[in-house]
């Protein structure tokens, strides 16, 4: 009699101590970043230097652009653990020696840009490799809650960090606030310590060859004696661009989330504060609309967490946005602001599950050996390159209003969404059960 063996279900990602882990950490180092940049706003602001807290507060994303990508490399090279470890480890030292500083002597603007510039860079290693631990820690089934959790973890994050920055702050000035930022980055330090990294899995294929350098590989497999010469990082990163560009699915993800990104983060951030401004909503008001798209957000981090898996997971993606999109052009157009917190409600809603939906597709159909440089592209767009399109905002609001603004940022968004859909791949694209 044969007894075949049965596999044991995955255990879901919220259930498995291992994800706990990492998501603790990935809590703690959020919290601390909020609680970081409500400090160094503050800080700024004591030197009395309107100009100088401009700079100190736009200083952090210059090294950002520029060393993304290198942190991206850096990650597949050497592990995305031992980076995260090492950068979460880097910003404990830096926000805790500014603290110090500051008990001895008052802030000036030439220490705060130097920190900003900094920790800017640190960020830049942060970010890619973070995104690209999940598939180390976790089967592919689960990738989607892990985005659920940490779309939640991040929402969190916002939520707790500035009260917990600004109670800091009225507490014991920026030092307490930069302490307790610090001592948050430190907190991460034994969690990620104590996750257990497993191999690198098989990529997921979607037609095709589609990793830069498949053919390389076979020859090297074919003939043990032919040996490769460790390539340069700048041919790590040549190599992970030539991916995403051949890849059928992560190129076309790349050209949504760049247009979306583009056409939703301004009117958000910069043009939400001029919007409420020219209707007389004031700081309240903006609390209101920017607590509705939270809510959104967090409805689809948690949509996602709990489900775990969306059927036609790439349509669905590029349908989202083109909703989210419409919402964005509605906001500038109502009177009123439980209206138009209820209209932020439903772009968080469908942005996020959009982007949630964008992440694990990212997460699974990458090769976890090219998952840094991957992550560090689509993290480029949201951190980096996109707060460059400030001035431009700003400008344009002041020359042809918001409602104008907010319809040409809505269709930029939805371009991202329409270009998804014209890529097959994409349309067809699904999340392993």
């Amino acid at each position: 009699m044969t007894v075949t063996a049965v596999e044991a279900p995955e255990r879901p990602a919220h259930r498995d101590p291992n994800v706990q882990r990492w998501l603790g950490a990935y809590t703690a180092s959020m919290v601390g970043d909020s609680i970081y940049f409500m400090a160094l706003a503050w800080a700024a602001a004591r030197t009395g230097s309107a100009s100088g807290t401009g700079l100190v507060l736009a200083a952090g994303s210059i090294p950002r652009a520029l060393l993304m990508l290198g942190g991206g490399v850096l990650a597949d090279r050497l592990g995305p653990r031992r980076v995260v470890i090492g950068s979460d480890a880097a910003r404990a030292v830096l926000v805790l020696g500014l603290a110090a500083i500051l008990v001895l002597t008052a802030p000036t603007v030439g220490v705060l840009v130097a920190v900003a510039l900094l920790f800017g860079a640190v960020d830049a290693l942060f970010l890619p490799a973070v995104g690209a631990l999940p598939p180390r820690i976790s089967p592919p089934g689960q990738l989607a809650r892990i985005q659920g959790l940490r779309g939640l973890a991040a929402r969190g994050a916002s939520i707790v960090g500035a009260p917990l920055g600004g109670v800091a702050v009225a507490t014991g000035g920026p030092v307490l606030a930069f302490a307790t930022a610090g001592a948050l980055f430190a907190l991460s330090l034994p969690l990620l310590l104590g996750l257990r990294i497993g191999p690198l899995p098989a990529p997921v294929e979607h037609g095709g060859t589609v990793a830069g350098d498949h053919e390389e590989r076979a020859v090297t497999e074919e003939n043990p004696k032919v040996t490769k010469e460790k390539p340069t990082a700048r041919q790590d990163l040549v190599d992970g661009l030539r991916y995403i560009r051949r890849h059928p699915l992560l190129g076309p993800l790349m050209i949504v989330i760049g247009l979306s990104e583009l056409g939703f983060v301004g009117p958000l951030n910069l043009g939400l504060i001029l919007l409420s401004e020219q209707r007389g909503w004031g700081a309240a008001g903006m609390g209101w609309i920017v607590a509705g798209f939270a809510s959104g957000a967090a409805g689809a981090a948690l949509l996602i967490a709990v489900r775990g898996r969306v059927p036609r997971a790439g349509l669905v993606m590029c349908l989202t946005v083109l909703v989210g999109a419409t919402g964005i052009a509605a906001v500038a157009q109502i009177p009123s602001v439980p209206l138009a917190a209820a209209t932020a409600a439903v772009v968080g809603l469908f942005i996020g599950l959009a982007g949630a939906l964008c992440g694990a597709l990212v997460q699974t159909v990458a090769d976890p050996a090219y998952l840094g440089r991957v992550t560090s592209v689509s993290t480029l767009f949201t951190y980096a390159l996109i707060p460059l399109s400030y001035p431009v905002t700003g400008a344009a609001i002041a020359l042809w209003g918001t409602g104008t603004v907010y319809a040409v940022s809505a269709a930029v968004c939805a371009a991202g969404g329409a270009v998804g859909l014209t890529f097959t791949a994409l349309r067809r694209a699904e999340l392993p059960r």
